[in-house]
């Protein structure tokens, strides 16, 4: 099959960016505390995430606590955790798609247009799987940001973005350059198949007459 670095590079980018998706899901560095005015002492740092929020003072270890409430949660942690939750499924989807794909697994035989047609979904689960994590991320980010200007929000209340949000952004580029890469290999291998298969012409027959061709002979007349 032709093309073959470019279905593995879609692939491990893929992988990446399905291990970067996971990640983000599960680490609590969303939000963290904003560190405003000019006191450089700090006793306590706060992280907030999706799924628990840990706070570490001075000299004393990271305590982390899972939010107890489901229903008590804001509506906005609630959309970002069944954002996050998808896209981690598709991720997984497509990585076992395109792994079905590949042209050592037998799954379709030597099929190439059936593996081609494989790659292609693949490529289109991992770009709507960084669609679904672009999603959370940046609305997560805008209301930090309209927030921490907001002069009516407590100083105590301000967060700023945490690295959580950054590993996602860098995620989903990675996720849309490795989809990329796997609609290109699909494309690419359907013009083959075209080129490879023309369409037949018209042709016309040839047909080996037989004529009779009469070849003049010496014919003598006499005359008497």
């Amino acid at each position: 099959m032709a093309f073959y670095p470019l279905q593995i590079a879609g692939l491990v980018l893929g992988f990446l960016g399905m291990v970067g998706t996971l990640a983000t899901t599960l680490l609590p560095q969303w939000r963290v505390s904003a560190f405003v005015g000019s006191n450089i002492i700090v006793f306590e740092r706060l992280w907030e995430g999706l799924w628990m929020n840990c706070i570490r003072q001075a000299r004393v270890r990271l305590q982390c606590k899972f939010y107890s409430s489901l229903l008590a949660l804001p509506p906005v942690l609630e959309t970002a955790r069944a954002l996050m939750c998808v896209a981690v499924a598709l991720s997984l989807i497509a990585l076992l798609i395109g792994i079905c794909g590949m042209k050592q697994v037998q799954c379709t035989g030597s099929n190439e247009r059936a593996k081609a047609y494989l790659l292609g979904t693949s490529g289109v689960l991992f770009i709507l799987t960084g669609i679904f994590v672009l999603i959370p991320v940046s609305w997560t980010a805008n209301i930090i940001i309209r927030d921490f200007y907001n002069p009516a929000v407590h100083i105590g209340q301000k967060r700023e973005l945490g690295a959580a949000l950054f590993l996602g952004w860098a995620s989903t580029a990675v996720l849309f350059i490795g989809g990329g890469l796997l609609c290109g290999f699909c494309c690419c291998n359907r013009k083959k198949q075209r080129y490879r298969y023309p369409v037949p012409g018209h042709c016309v027959p040839h047909t080996d007459k037989q004529r009779n061709v009469t070849m003049p002979g010496n014919t003598s007349t006499s005359y008497v």
